[in-house]
């Protein structure tokens, strides 16, 4: 396994990350265990999660990926080893949560103990701001419109402080944000510059194949401020392990049990991409899957890939990519 510093932090979080929102949905706490005993085994140490999480989201499975993890952790003696980051969720429909969901202080507050408990621990490593509270383009939207009937006013200073009384309090080590935008990455920085408050120590966005739009203003930000990008769905929700363009595809694999939830990778010319992806893969002796992964492993501003699986099969070709090194050409070729 690799490593890498969590933004301007002292922790070493381990380049591979065990992404958790299948437990609680397609994966029983039995295999959530099993997974979580196998990646540490393989020197992962990091491990993200999110109080809404099993997704697809539903009021039946929120919360059970923190459960699983907590059941596993409760009797663990290596705690202080483990880095366990979790988010609380932003506003939206999701009222079965939270009828208020906020960035306020009673709404953190309750957030952030609820995780613990569920997860059976004083503190969390990391704790992100799921996605923003003001209307952004986030969630795949590339273009941003402004609506001026948005009722968010600026509280990016006291979201900071209310998370600055938490890490006092020794709840919270870092924090971070997710689905955010270049001008909300800048602004969080520059209040926390200004009125000594906690300096966000990553970013949670959407980074694989066929979605890049990370690397457009955010890639720099990223390696210039130091605030290391944690890249989700780097499979785009398995599409890139090539099974459904080889027809190895099963009814309960995410995007056919799921298709109407999970549209975010469905258009045509991504699919002709990841066919194109395949070829080149192929060319290489590579499965996509590692491809795909080790390309995100490469860039310099990722801290950390967050990788999902369903299976323990899965699981050990997507940590296996730790080991890939893409040439030149193929690199050029992507």
């Amino acid at each position: 396994m690799k490593y890498e510093t969590l933004g301007t932090t002292d922790i070493e979080v381990s380049k591979i990350c065990l992404g958790t929102m299948t437990f609680g949905n397609q994966n029983s706490e039995g295999e959530a265990h099993e997974q979580l005993d196998y990646a540490i085994d393989q020197g992962i140490n990091f491990i993200d999660t999110a109080e809404l999480y099993a997704i697809p989201a539903s009021p039946e499975t929120q919360g059970l990926t923190e459960k699983y993890i907590g059941t596993w952790l409760k009797d663990r003696t290596d705690r202080k080893d483990l880095i366990i980051a979790s988010k609380i969720t932003g506003p939206g429909r999701l009222t079965w949560i939270r009828e208020d969901l906020k960035f306020g202080k009673t709404q953190i507050t309750e957030a952030l103990h609820q995780s613990l408990n569920r997860l059976q621990t004083d503190y969390l490593d990391l704790y992100q701001l799921h996605w923003p509270e003001r209307k952004t383009n986030f969630f795949g939207q590339l273009g941003y419109t402004h609506q001026p009937d948005d009722e968010w006013e600026d509280n990016f200073a006291e979201v900071l402080g209310v998370l600055d009384g938490f890490i006092k309090a020794g709840k919270i080590r870092h924090v971070g944000i997710s689905n955010e935008t270049p001008w909300g990455m800048m602004h969080f920085l520059e209040m926390s510059a200004a009125r000594g408050l906690p300096r966000i120590a990553s970013i949670q966005n959407p980074y694989n194949l066929v979605n890049r739009s990370f690397e457009v203003g955010l890639a720099e930000m990223s390696i210039r401020e130091k605030v290391g990008l944690l890249a989700y769905s780097p499979m785009a929700f398995g599409l890139l392990s090539g099974k459904y363009h080889e027809g190895t595809d099963k009814p309960e694999n995410r995007l056919n049990a799921y298709k109407d939830k999970l549209p975010r990778y469905a258009a045509k010319k991504t699919n002709e991409a990841v066919g194109l992806y395949l070829e080149i893969a192929k060319k290489h002796g590579l499965s996509l899957a590692q491809m795909s992964l080790a390309f995100i492993n490469q860039q310099p501003f990722t801290t950390s890939n967050i990788i999902g699986a369903t299976t323990l099969d899965q699981l050990k070709e997507n940590i296996e990519s730790i080991n890939v090194n893409l040439s030149e050409e193929a690199i050029k070729e992507i």
